[in-house]
């Protein structure tokens, strides 16, 4: 299995474009576009040098010698959370951006669930000087609310979306109505491995410096490139597309994604997409996604504002029908009790979407000699309130 989409933006079966009309012309003009200027020795220098001395990498991998006791096992996690900003998403905003000045555009427009996505963009933005929009469902304004004081002190606009469930589904739908009626100046900056090609192609690319960083320091600590697994949450998908995209049909690496199941798989609270979801369109990609038997696609929860996503992206569709990965379920109590175990164990907070990952360690069997690495996506900063009406 590459772990490139086909010509046509297609993982296996799942992926392609399906969009309106109205958004056809905007979305050519990214996909042209892309492959030629992020080959281009000028962006790639501009960009390898933002990610070292702005993003902070290399991020370390933490070897939790702690958990790794508890757990019977090597456990390292890959620190994510250590990115400014507070979480992997600066990976992929930092290569946007960098992509819409050279197309020449002059707005930027994004979604944003759990505001991460949406703070890395209002910070990108506020560097190169490029007006910033960020669309974000009212639900998640209210329970992420620091991270919307913190897009406004950056500069950007945040509008609260207010129709369906007012989370990351909705927010999305309304920063892509946007896109159609402004498409000449406005470059829609996507978050995660979903929408139409070549949106989960370019984001995966971004974030695909994860997995490099993790080979070039398990060879420095354990003498091996591979792991004998990786773990990830998985949302629309692009932390977990990043640390496992170096690794992808190497016939050693054991891939797992954390999905959020809410309060339980059949709770009628869930996000949990590949265990009861089924094969259809949603934002402009062929997926696997929770939808009613008549095509409606159903409200999505999770504890976790970056995991409340009904789908998931194209790629994750590919690796879980082909079976090079395996997605396991989380519920909200099992991440809370996790992240409560982390912080008390190794003194990190995780953020909740990380949470999740960390929750599979309860439901595998590991071997002593196995090395696992846990991406650990970004600090527990923005969910402080989370875990504090959770705890009291």
């Amino acid at each position: 299995m590459n772990s490139h989409p086909d010509n046509l933006g297609y993982y296996g079966t799942f992926g392609g474009a399906y969009i309106p009309e109205l958004l056809y012309d905007n979305v050519e003009e990214l996909r042209n576009a892309y492959l030629k200027i992020m080959g281009t020795d000028s962006y790639r220098s501009e960009l390898a040098s933002l990610l070292k001395d702005y993003v902070g990498r290399p991020t370390p991998l933490f070897y939790a010698a702690n958990l790794s006791e508890k757990y019977g096992t090597k456990i390292y996690l890959k620190r994510e959370d250590l990115c400014h900003t507070g979480a992997h998403k600066l990976n992929n905003v930092v290569g946007q951006a960098l992509l819409a000045k050279r197309m020449g555009k002059k707005h930027i427009i994004a979604e944003t669930g759990a505001g991460q996505h949406g703070v890395a963009t209002a910070t990108v933005c506020a560097l190169l000087k490029l007006p910033c929009t960020v669309f974000m469902g009212k639900k998640d304004t209210q329970r992420q609310e620091l991270n919307v004081l913190r897009m406004n002190m950056l500069g950007a606009e945040v509008i609260p979306v207010t129709s369906g469930s007012q989370t990351l589904k909705d927010a999305t739908n309304d920063a892509i109505r946007y896109w159609i009626n402004h498409p000449d100046n406005t470059y829609y900056l996507i978050g995660s491995t979903i929408g139409p090609h070549p949106y989960p192609d370019l984001v995966a690319r971004l974030q695909a410096v994860i997995s490099q960083e993790m080979m070039s320091q398990l060879l420095e600590k354990e003498g091996r490139k591979d792991p004998d697994y990786v773990i990830a949450c998985v949302g629309g998908g692009s932390n977990a597309a990043g640390a496992f995209f170096h690794f992808i049909g190497n016939g050693t690496t054991k891939l797992i994604g954390a999905e959020a199941s809410g309060e339980g798989i059949h709770s009628g609270k869930t996000a949990a997409t590949i265990s009861i979801g089924s094969e259809g369109i949603l934002h402009g990609t062929r997926t696997i996604l929770m939808q009613t038997s008549d095509g409606q696609v159903e409200e999505a929860h999770s504890i976790s504002a970056g995991l409340d996503y009904p789908g998931i992206g194209p790629l994750h569709a590919w690796l879980h029908k082909s079976k090079q990965a395996l997605y396991l379920p989380v519920t909200d109590d099992e991440a809370m009790q996790a992240a409560l175990s982390l912080t008390r164990m190794e003194g990190i907070i995780p953020a909740l979407e990380s949470a999740h990952a960390l929750a599979i360690l309860d439901k595998q069997t590991f071997k002593p000699s196995d090395v696992v690495v846990i991406s650990l996506s970004g600090r527990g900063d923005k969910d402080m309130v989370s875990f504090q009406h959770y705890f009291a």
